[in-house]
């Protein structure tokens, strides 16, 4: 490879009136104007150029017969770096199998071109690790910008390698503070986004339950202890009978009454049939088939009128119908909120949960309730002030603390709750590592793996969605994948991970330039069994000691669970 710039007269005069003006590259006043350097260069044994700068008007085959000519003016076994012809003086300097050589007129001083050799010297260590043609090849242009801030206009510059380093860096603080800004405030939009999506999908979840939510209240005598705590969270708060939940449902599934009934009275009555004011219009169904063929394209979920989404049905079916319930039914609940760094560290995880007790048979009410706790997390328990929380500490069982007092009826009340928080790497239930490397042809291999660490735990529909700038190619893929070109995210879906099937990858390749741009990896998923490890043994009938029919359910799902 052979790179050959010549500059321009002009814009080497501009640079001198500059430096005249006080700008950062100044120049020595009053040098003879026969004083020239005329190119300097890196060549190989033979005389071949792999890099040269002309400082002057000097054409190609000129600097290429000068430096084919170098090699043999050599005589072997001197000490001189130094050689004259009746035109030119050649300064060089071996370096290994190279040469580094500068070209002056004969007039010149001597004793700054050989200065002026040493700088150039030091140059090339900065940019080249090894001083080979391939080497030197590959690092050309940075070679060249470092050139041109020694000599200009045939003149060397007044600088040192410290300022030649920082001139070819050309790093701006500015610059950095205001990439950093942007990336923070891309960032920001785009958790802004995801909590609209996630409030949105909320709402039309309460909407689907608002008409199936109803139910009565608490019992009178337990109402004080219980009750209390009315308005607490129903997700991890206290214990309380949730009248207003129950009320705010039963209104809103009486006015949904009330505005079904007045739309079929008021379709019973015979409308008046108008005339139409204009012609029959075509294409009006083909247009809206074009319109949800189009969204089919692109991957969104279509459904004919009347029909429930997939998502709406999945949502709907996760929940057991109160048919499957028995008179005694306990609910398990817990939440994990885990930000990991993607270099493996773990910044913050908090583990949630709640038992709630819901008895619909009023003969049933007098129980206990016999419960395993199989972690060995340490994770701290905190029961009701009704519950007896040394019954609970000692042998693991709920139960009140006056025991010939029956628990509340037809509600759900929380009897106990847990929390752990944790920084320990080793606490990570699901690790996720993220491999992107970027190329200099501007392709990205993005290799990503999970691994469960806490073997304990079965995790099922596990998703990992990552950000991606483009349309990738997968290449290889342990379970499934899609593509959603409208939210640039690449799903991975794994059915089950579980200790027989801990680990798995996936590679895919990508035109991208930066690797934050596949940051940050979302995880979600849902398990039958808790972080805690808290299950339900056995629930025992205080009135005559035998066991009772009880029905239960154990949720663990993620509510926040990212590597950024």
């Amino acid at each position: 490879l052979i790179i050959v710039r010549q500059s321009s007269v002009a814009a080497h005069q501009h640079s001198r009136e500059n430096s005249v003006n006080g700008n950062t590259h100044t120049k020595e006043s009053k040098q003879p104007a026969n004083m020239v350097l005329l190119s300097a260069s890196i060549c190989t044994k033979t005389g071949k150029a792999i890099v040269a700068r002309q400082f002057m008007e000097m054409s190609r085959p000129r600097v290429e017969g000068l430096l084919a000519a170098f090699p043999k003016l050599i005589h072997t076994g001197e000490q001189h770096t130094f050689v004259e012809t009746d035109s030119v003086r050649y300064v060089y300097q071996p370096l290994d199998t190279l040469y580094l050589v500068i070209i002056t007129t004969k007039n010149s001083n001597i004793l700054e071109d050989l200065e002026t050799l040493r700088l150039f010297a030091k140059v090339i260590p900065e940019y080249c690790h090894v001083t080979t043609e391939s080497e030197v090849s590959a690092n050309a242009f940075e070679l060249i910008f470092a050139f041109d801030e020694i000599v200009a206009l045939g003149y060397r510059e007044n600088v040192n390698l410290a300022q030649i380093r920082t001139f070819t860096e050309m790093d701006s603080h500015d610059e950095n503070v205001y990439k950093m800004v942007q990336k923070n405030k891309e960032r920001e939009a785009k958790e802004h986004m995801k909590r609209k999506a996630k409030e949105l999908t909320m709402q039309r979840r309460e909407q689907m339950k608002v008409g199936g939510m109803g139910g009565g209240g608490g019992s009178g005598g337990f109402a004080g202890g219980f009750g209390s705590n009315a308005r607490g969270n129903s997700q991890f708060g206290g214990i309380g009978s949730h009248s207003s939940a129950m009320e705010s449902g039963m209104s809103s599934s009486s006015s949904s009454a009330a505005t079904a009934t007045k739309t079929s009275s008021s379709s019973s009555v015979p409308k008046k049939t108008k005339k139409p004011g204009r012609g029959m219009k075509l294409g009006g169904k083909a247009k809206t088939n074009d319109f949800v063929e189009a969204l089919i394209a692109e991957g969104e979920q279509v459904a004919e009128a009347g029909e429930p989404l997939p998502t709406q049905a999945a949502s709907t079916s996760a929940k057991p119908p109160p048919s499957d319930r028995k008179g005694v039914h306990v609910a398990i609940e817990e939440k994990i909120s885990l930000i990991a760094s993607r270099d493996g560290g773990l910044d913050s995880m908090e583990v949630k949960g709640i038992m709630q007790l819901s008895v619909t048979n009023p003969d049933l009410a007098r129980l206990k309730i016999a419960v395993a706790k199989g972690s060995d997390r340490h994770i701290p328990f905190q029961t009701h002030p009704n519950v007896d929380k040394k019954l609970f500490n000692s042998e693991s069982v709920v139960a009140l603390k006056n025991q010939s007092k029956p628990f509340p009826t037809n509600s759900e009340v929380g009897v106990v709750k847990w929390r752990f928080q944790s920084t320990s790497d080793d606490d990570i239930p699901l690790t996720i590592n993220c491999w992107p490397n970027t190329s200099s042809s501007g392709e990205c291999d993005v290799n990503i793996e999970y691994e469960l660490i806490a073997t304990d735990l079965v995790l099922q529909d596990v998703v990992i969605s990552i950000p991606v700038p483009g349309k990738p190619i997968v290449g290889s893929c342990d379970g499934n994948y899609t593509f959603d070109s409208r939210g640039a995210v690449l799903e991975w879906s794994v059915p089950l991970i579980d200790s027989e099937n801990p680990e798995g990858s996936m590679e895919f390749n990508i035109n991208a330039h930066d690797a934050d741009e596949f940051f940050p990896v979302l995880v979600s998923f849902v398990s039958p069994a808790t972080f805690a490890g808290v299950e339900v043994l056995d629930v025992v009938s205080l009135e005559d000691g035998a066991s009772v029919e009880f029905s239960s359910e154990v949720a663990f799902s993620e509510d926040r669970y990212e590597y950024v």
